[in-house]
């Protein structure tokens, strides 16, 4: 996949996987993450996971199927949400600086650092001038990172406009789901195509040798979850030869 060119609206999204083969490919993955997790806790390095993608694209189901098997003494997943009056006295990087793990831990970041370049380019929260300079200052940050042994992964979980539609209204019709839609939600849709552009941009701006960007379909929730199971153990398992592959 070429995020050079890459449309997000023109991405194939007529991937699946049976009820068979996602649950044997997820259990395949949980378990090399567990085994990968023991080589990580007596090394010197991290796991920083970063995530992004519209609303409903299923960001959060990703992660509590990947990570659900670990020890969850060595994990932490932290979901961005607006500054606090402390955070906005300080440059827009400072707030995440002090939630990276520590050698031998993971974390996992349900938005990041790049809402400076997406949401925040998008609806004006930030200049025009903050946002351009943020892509050299972001690629800094993870340059700075991975020269220090952090094992860094970047993937965004894209759905289509009109499944996001259906699980909007799936939402709002199901009493145990009405948490997980607000007006925000709906007024992000509205600027469907400049959060779009937004994402393009920062994929040629910011994906990198050091840490290049996964882009995963979303319309399918068993075939994406898998797809970033898999791309975070597999990233993970670059890093310890030596703990063999997967059966």
């Amino acid at each position: 996949m070429n995020l050079k060119t890459l449309k997000l609206d023109a991405l194939d999204q007529n991937v699946s996987l049976t009820k068979e083969q996602y649950a044997r490919d997820l259990k395949k993955y949980q378990l090399g993450l567990l085994n990968l997790q023991l080589r990580l806790k007596e090394s010197k390095r991290s796991v920083v996971i970063v995530i992004e993608g519209p609303d409903a694209a299923g960001k959060g189901g990703a992660i509590k199927r990947t990570l659900e098997r670990l020890d969850p003494r060595l994990v932490r997943v932290y979901s961005t949400q607006k500054p606090t009056p402390e955070e906005y006295r300080h440059h827009y990087l400072w707030r995440f600086w002090n939630k990276l793990p520590p050698y031998g831990e993971l974390a996992v970041f349900d938005r990041s650092w790049y809402g400076r370049v997406l949401v925040e380019r998008v609806e004006g929260f930030a200049t025009e001038r903050e946002w351009k300079r943020a892509y050299a200052e972001i690629n800094e940050m993870e340059r700075t990172l991975v020269e220090d042994g952090t094992i860094l992964i970047k993937l965004f979980l894209q759905v289509s406009k009109a499944e996001q539609l259906r699980r909007f209204k799936e939402r709002q019709s199901d009493p145990y789901k009405h948490w997980k839609i607000n007006g925000e939600d709906w007024r992000n849709r509205r600027k469907w195509s400049q959060h779009n552009a937004a994402a393009e941009a920062m994929f040629v701006k910011t994906s990198t040798k050091f840490a290049p960007w996964k882009v995963i379909p979303g319309d399918y929730k068993w075939y994406a979850r898998v797809q970033f199971a898999k791309t975070v153990y597999e990233r993970i398992a670059k890093a310890f030869p030596e703990a063999g592959k997967l059966a």
